[in-house]
């Protein structure tokens, strides 16, 4: 057993002291064979949980999911400076110099009184500090792992800071109209490669139209989920309530239950 204060109420100190005792010796046998990889995708999964805690508007439930994407970014300082790569001040030092440096309209004397205008100062001070020469270096460094429906919205809205956008929405319907032409063709011409890439395709101008109506698409989507499997439910419920088994019915009968459902949803 390591040695260990234990008290009534923690702080940030104290969660620094026990990652690093869960990582040393005598530790937990889990905790010390983890990587960067291995725990990568729970930095994403606890990213998701505070965002659904906002969502529900759950105070206890945010202030929990919070404490577990902060242990997050403890664990990987701690592994970082168990290789000497850097550690938890450094990382604390690297967003405040961060956002001294972006905020000058704050910590310095230039003019900012308007959204716009400090959004117009962030975006060139990040393209100084990153060192992009070119506006594709920006739309480059949106991350990969974004989930698919993000990454094309932020790179959308890169391309369009430089005049790169339809004048209006109507252009954007009209590109998705044709995509779905092309969808169509594709799937004609029997070619999976095709069909695949057309597919993109379209989805990029769905989310080019949901841009132009202001919708997060992201959220759009999460919500359209969450109102089919409400149906879903509320139809097979349905279902057995008149003596039915929906892996029995047919289509056309599923459809008839489910019409009945939106007529009163």
């Amino acid at each position: 057993m390591v040695d260990f204060e234990f008290k009534e109420k923690y702080g940030i100190d104290d969660l620094v002291q026990i990652i690093r005792l869960l990582r040393g010796e005598g530790g937990c046998p889990w905790d010390m064979q983890q990587t960067h990889q291995s725990i990568r995708n729970n930095v994403i999964e606890e990213a998701y949980e505070v965002a659904d805690a906002v969502d529900t508007d759950d105070k206890a439930a945010l202030c929990e999911e919070l404490g577990d994407l902060l242990m997050q970014v403890v664990f990987h300082a701690r592994m970082a400076e168990e290789t000497g790569d850097f550690n938890l001040d450094q990382v604390a030092d690297g967003v405040c110099q961060k956002l001294v440096h972006r905020h000058p309209h704050v910590f310095g004397t230039v003019k900012a009184d308007t959204v716009g205008q400090v959004l117009d100062n962030w975006d060139a001070i990040k393209m100084e500090e990153k060192n992009q020469q070119t506006y594709t270096d920006t739309l480059l460094s949106v991350p990969r792992a974004f989930p698919g429906i993000m990454r094309a919205a932020k790179v959308q809205k890169r391309a369009a800071k430089v005049g790169f956008d339809w004048a209006d929405s109507q252009g954007a319907w009209d590109k998705l109209h044709e995509e779905i032409d092309e969808v169509r063709a594709a799937e004609q011409s029997g070619n999976a490669d095709a069909v695949a890439e057309e597919v993109g395709d379209l989805l990029f101008s769905v989310v080019n139209v949901t841009r132009f109506l202001k919708v997060d698409g992201e959220e759009a989507i999460s919500k359209a989920t969450d109102k089919f499997i409400s149906r879903f439910d509320k139809m097979e419920q349905l279902a057995v309530s008149k003596g039915l088994n929906l892996k029995e019915l047919t289509l056309e009968e599923m459809d008839a239950l489910w019409d009945e459902i939106k007529q009163h949803s």
